[in-house]
């Protein structure tokens, strides 16, 4: 996001009740979170979050925006993030290794520490862990960058297939089976005889 974005946004943030809406597009996973930070515990700030997240990881391909409900909200330490979001990213099928998409989709639920107090300007002290992913920054800025492309991560499956029902590969010539069977014979051998097989 650039400087004048941030600016503007810093100008125009106001206090808004839970039950208060506002779509935001186009703002970037970087908010200023200023007027928040002055405002006593229990303020919140509720908006609808629109954004294309195409490069936030070179190991994810990422084919929709991130979208959903974003709930910021004022506590003793800082401000707690409350989000229900969803994308779309392309994978691998781990049987048939043909591409495909799946839905992903994020409860986030993350507290953000300020690294200098709103008021005074005085650095605060912040833990080492927490400066890259959870810390506000000098400027009142709250970047969920990180904790959304973790959060992306997290919610991959370890084995990703195409549909339940996926044939696979034939493990002989490597036809796709979802596409044609093909002629090959596949020997099956009761894996209790297949020591006594390799010592023949």
């Amino acid at each position: 996001m650039s400087t004048d974005t941030v600016d503007r946004i810093r100008a125009n943030e106001t206090i808004r009740p839970m039950n208060s809406t506002t779509t935001t597009r186009n703002t970037g996973l970087r908010i200023n979170v200023a007027q928040l930070l002055k405002a006593p515990t229990g303020a919140a700030r509720r908006f609808h979050l629109s954004e294309e997240i195409e490069d936030i990881d070179k190991d994810l391909r990422v084919v929709a925006p991130l979208e959903g409900t974003l709930a910021l909200i004022r506590t003793a330490d800082g401000v707690l993030v409350s989000a229900s979001l969803e994308t779309v990213v392309e994978l691998e099928c781990s049987r048939c290794l043909e591409p495909f998409t799946m839905k992903v989709e994020l409860e986030i639920e993350e507290e953000f520490e300020p690294s200098v107090d709103v008021h005074t300007g005085a650095k605060l002290p912040v833990l080492a862990t927490e400066v890259d992913a959870t810390t506000v920054d000098e400027h009142h800025v709250l970047d969920l960058t990180e904790v959304a492309r973790q959060s992306i991560f997290l919610a991959l499956p370890l084995n990703p297939v195409c549909t339940r029902d996926c044939a696979g590969l034939c493990p002989v010539c490597g036809q796709n089976l979802n596409q044609r069977v093909c002629q090959c014979v596949t020997e099956t051998t009761d894996p209790r005889l297949e020591v006594l097989r390799q010592l023949l």
